[in-house]
């Protein structure tokens, strides 16, 4: 009997070790473990950097700084700066160029873009031109004036020249941008290709191209209103250049905004839209950075997939490589490899970004630049970036909260409810 016992109790033992043996360890494994997992792990070892957010080079925080040597005429709406391009550092100093509007008043908004005239803006890009500003140290800057002004009517641009970005190519400069020849609002929403200007420096002067150099799409395309933020990169020798474009707003539904990407030999083109457009299905803006051999995208705001930085081994197909708060809109980051036509992309530290309508009033709409900075760098370790379990302050939560309508139909489920 007493063998018996020893027996049972030696098998319970193993049984147990057994068990124990095959549980997820407590200590996560930095590489993938040769063992069953689950979907979610199975996508935790697959799909990311590293299997913690701390160790996800492409997991970041965002921290943001207030710019210095900008005026804004009491914040009255009357001036705007907004959608910086990459920042580049030249001559020893950083530039960058934005969509800068000054007009006698703030835009009506495109609800009522029959109100706007030559002097009326109807959104908030709406009569602009494109100057730039210089820094020493990228916090405190000295607008420069006008790079790229509207140029006179009819040529393309006429309207509004806004949103723009710079490329570097074989010692020349080149500007890209928004070229409208009509009020954004006056066919629904934004109508507009996009245009270049070049220059020999950075300081200018731009000369103008005169033709578009990425159309809009055919009719019925999803790219056939909008081209907007256009944005070049060097890689393999051609110009990749990456813009988003606003459809879908038919039979009631609001606009989507999705990705696509256009490749030249010469900057002056011709670029030629890649078959996969869009490729990518999220982000209101475009902002992307070389990242080892691939390339690194922001998609913010908007989408499925909003909240996400994702990365393309191939600069095509890109893949969610992590989930972010407070993402910059707009950003416009430094990098310093954008145009090197790198193999080894570094990854980015910091950039401008813009906000919008600070006031939190539509009758003084206009944009601010702001500074943004985070951890997307392979030569860069700060750990404060890497934290997670950002918690926003009451006052922030319930300045969301429901309105009238919301309440009541709140109201009238619980009475639904008494009434059963």
């Amino acid at each position: 009997m007493k063998k018996y016992i020893l027996l049972t109790l030696s098998l319970s033992t193993f049984i147990m070790a057994q068990g124990q043996e095959k549980a997820f360890p407590y200590d996560l494994p930095e590489e993938k473990p040769n063992r069953p997992l689950s979907a979610a792990l199975q996508r935790n070892y697959d799909n990311y950097l590293g299997p913690r957010q701390e160790s996800n080079e492409l997991y970041t925080q965002f921290k943001y700084t207030e710019l210095k040597g900008f005026d804004y005429n009491g914040n009255d709406g009357t001036i705007t700066r907004r959608d910086p391009s990459k920042v580049i550092f030249e001559n020893g100093q950083y530039y960058i160029w934005y969509t800068h509007r000054e007009t006698p008043v703030a835009p009506v908004g495109i609800s009522r873009v029959e109100e706007s005239n030559d002097t009326i803006p109807s959104a908030d890009w709406d009569l602009s031109d494109i100057f730039y500003a210089t820094s020493k140290d990228g916090f405190t800057w000295e607008e420069q004036g006008v790079a790229v002004p509207r140029p006179p009517k009819p040529q393309v641009g006429w309207r509004s020249v806004t949103t723009t970005d710079i490329l570097k190519w074989k010692g020349k400069y080149y500007l890209y941008y928004q070229a409208f020849s009509e009020a954004p609002g006056k066919s629904g929403g934004d109508n507009c290709p996009v245009a270049v200007s070049y220059a020999d420096s950075p300081n200018g002067p731009w000369t103008p191209f005169k033709k578009e150099v990425i159309p809009n799409g055919a009719p019925g395309s999803w790219d056939q209103f909008s081209i907007h933020d256009p944005y070049p990169i060097v890689h393999n020798g051609k110009i990749y250049l990456y813009y988003k474009s606003d459809f879908g707003k038919v039979n009631g539904k609001n606009n989507v905004r999705m990705h696509g990407l256009a490749i030249a030999d010469d900057p002056l083109g011709p670029f030629k839209k890649h078959p996969l457009n869009p490729i990518m299905n999220s982000g209101h803006e475009t902002t992307l950075f070389p990242f080892k051999k691939g390339v690194a995208a922001f998609a913010i705001r908007d989408g499925n997939e909003a909240n996400t930085i994702q990365y393309a081994e191939d600069w095509v197909n890109f893949e969610i490589a992590a989930m972010v708060e407070m993402m910059p809109n707009a950003g416009g980051p430094f990098v310093p490899d954008a145009f090197t036509d790198t193999k080894d992309g570094r990854g980015i530290t910091w950039g401008i970004s813009h906000f919008a309508n600070p006031n939190r009033d539509w009758k003084k709409n206009h944009v601010i630049l702001v500074r943004f900075d985070c951890d997307l760098s392979l030569d860069v370790d700060d750990k404060q970036m890497k934290r997670h379990h950002n918690t926003p302050r009451l006052e922030y939560l319930l300045q969301h909260g429901l309105n009238a309508e919301q309440r009541e139909r709140v109201a009238n489920e619980t009475k639904q409810l008494n009434q059963k």
